[in-house]
């Protein structure tokens, strides 16, 4: 009998694979088989924001294939050392609607909690890639004061966890914050948007799925997935843990020159979205943030993507296309000129 060989990364708890991360570009370069060329831009760029990859997300790049897309979205790039003067560092004017430390409040009736300060990866088109996680990172007693700043508004009836990524905290510090977030009344739903059940599967331990699955709220998480080979056989398996404990799961991805720009990527990643229990719900537009112009798609090309998934797929596998606008009241929905609608806020 020929005897399966498991991945080391498989078999250490996901604190103990959150603590070993690939954070050097010479050692993902030879790990991944890639020219060495590449290595002083990769110096450069990882100075401006850190490298930062799962031993589990790094199994799934095909070695030698400088076109990988999973590779495309952790490998810093010269090209993000120039950026055009529209591509900013806070492209969503957060900073205008943070209230307390941790608080982003932009839209009616929800608010975001920063609850972590750090993810498993680092992709490199994040939006967040300059915020000021240090003044955003709260202690026990700041934690109050945001809580406090949700108990005291009645408008908001669900509270979204993001980050970094929520779920890097520890399952004991998810616990405490899903118990005080559930004694204000008015809450009815908690949201998690994390990509750690697909770059570190192993986190979805039982201790975190009977936090979520015991507590009052109705619970939503939100992946990210941007390809359908970000989800193999043992990130498939986690989050069938999930939807079989009766947690709504939904996904957004961004799109990626170079990454899903095409029809077939995006056909298969809502099939194979699916295949999870998930269920596509946003496909966003580049945020224009500094260091990211290199993987823009325009509007045109992403209209006319988005319409051949109109056509190829069931409505419930069509994602919404949106771009976030500053100040604007939602996401905001982008329709093709036959619509004649320009834009409207979904």
């Amino acid at each position: 009998m020929i005897q399966r060989t498991i991945p080391t990364w498989q078999s250490i708890s996901w604190q103990e694979e959150l603590s070993s991360l690939i954070t050097d570009p010479a050692d993902l370069l030879e790990r991944l088989e890639l020219p060495e060329s590449l290595l002083e831009s990769a110096q450069k760029a990882n100075k401006l924001f850190p490298l930062r990859v799962t031993q589990s997300y790094a199994s799934r790049i095909k070695p030698g294939d400088i076109d990988d897309p999973l590779l495309k979205q952790v490998l810093p790039l010269g090209a993000e050392l120039t950026s055009p003067a529209s591509y900013t560092a806070d492209p969503l004017a957060e900073q205008s609607f943070n209230p307390a430390p941790g608080v982003i409040h932009k839209y009616h009736g929800r608010v975001l909690l920063i609850s972590a300060s750090q993810c498993a990866i680092n992709c490199r088109y994040c939006f967040r890639r300059h915020f000021d996680y240090q003044a955003n990172t709260p202690s026990r007693a700041e934690w109050q004061e945001a809580l406090r700043y949700i108990a005291g508004n009645e408008s908001i009836d669900e509270v979204i966890l993001s980050g970094g990524d929520p779920l890097a905290v520890s399952d004991k510090q998810m616990q405490w914050l899903v118990d005080q977030i559930a004694a204000i009344p008015h809450v009815t739903r908690l949201r998690i948007h994390t990509r750690l059940p697909v770059v570190l599967p192993n986190r979805i331990t039982s201790e975190l799925v009977n936090t979520l699955v015991k507590t009052r709220l109705q619970c939503v998480i939100v992946v990210h997935v941007n390809h359908a080979a970000e989800i193999d056989e043992h990130v498939h398996n986690r989050l069938k843990i999930l939807k079989k404990a009766n947690i709504t799961l939904l996904n957004q991805s961004v799109l990626l020159k170079g990454v899903n720009d095409s029809a077939s990527c995006l056909v298969s990643l809502s099939k194979r979205l699916f295949s999870c229990g998930i269920l596509p719900y946003y496909l966003h537009l580049l945020d224009k943030v500094t260091g990211a112009a290199h993987f823009d798609v325009d509007e045109a090309s992403a209209i006319a993507l988005h319409n051949h998934l109109l056509a190829a797929l069931p409505g419930y596998l069509v994602p919404k296309l949106v771009r976030e606008v500053p100040n604007a009241a939602s996401k905001t929905a982008v329709y093709g000129a036959e619509h004649n609608l320009g834009y409207t806020n979904n």
